[in-house]
């Protein structure tokens, strides 16, 4: 877009905050004040899962869960806690039908993930297909075509399924959430994953139950690794960790 008609767009349309609506000085970024608020995720975490950890440690450092019970995942990373700002981002994109946040939260995501693999491969967690009727689209296959236009590796939107719809897990406990997802997915093109690193994405990680589920089924049908990239990571109130980048 030429410089003249981004000039003449944003007066008509300026640019405005994701999370409060309050104008800003350009596309995809948060006002001064939500900005403020996201609580980033980063060091001293576990290396598996990244839930922050209490004190400073070696970077191989594990919590007591991934080391009583490893996850069928190499490592889980967000860039931010999911609440405040990154909630109402989570839900502008699910509900509000604001696709182009994809974009945003993209980007975040890969600043933690850092170099992915040369033979990553993207897989969104899938929507059962009445879900896909119901609103239209899959939020994080929409998040995931971004990080592959950004990232420059390729997408593979369909190598996983799902092939039973799920009840809400809002409120479940963990193993609640673990027996709702049981037998819920399947891998439906074991070619576009076999032998080669998966980065599995999503817009929120809570418990870990759903993206376990799927990293298990790609480990399954041969996935060399799988690696979990989400924008938000529910964490609680004594665990959340600030860091300042």
């Amino acid at each position: 877009m030429t410089t003249p008609l981004r000039a003449v767009i944003d007066v008509v349309l300026p640019p405005r905050c994701p999370a409060c609506g309050e104008i800003v000085d350009g596309d995809d970024r948060f006002c001064a004040a939500c900005f403020g608020q996201l609580q980033a995720l980063g060091p001293p975490q576990c290396a598996c899962c990244g839930i922050p950890l209490p004190h400073e440690g070696d970077i191989a450092a594990q919590c007591g869960a991934c080391l009583g019970e490893p996850p069928p995942f190499q490592r889980a990373r967000a860039p931010f806690t999911y609440g405040g700002p990154t909630r109402h981002l989570v839900l502008a994109l699910k509900h509000g039908r604001r696709l182009h946040l994809a974009r945003m939260m993209a980007r975040a995501m890969l600043r933690v993930a850092g170099d992915l693999p040369e033979d990553a491969v993207i897989v969104p967690v899938p929507s059962h297909a009445l879900r896909l009727w119901q609103r239209g689209f899959n939020q994080a296959a929409e998040i995931a075509r971004q990080l592959s236009r950004q990232s420059g590796r390729p997408l593979a939107v369909d190598a996983l399924a799902r092939i039973r719809a799920t009840p809400s897990t809002k409120g479940l406990t963990r193993k609640a959430r673990q027996k709702n997802v049981q037998g819920a997915f399947r891998v439906a093109h074991a070619d576009q994953i076999k032998g080669r690193t998966v980065v599995l994405i999503d817009d929120v990680m809570t418990t870990g139950a759903t993206v376990s589920a799927c990293a298990a089924k790609l480990a399954r049908a041969g996935a060399r690794q799988v690696e979990v990239l989400t924008y938000a990571r529910a964490v609680r109130e004594e665990q959340a960790h600030v860091s300042v980048r």
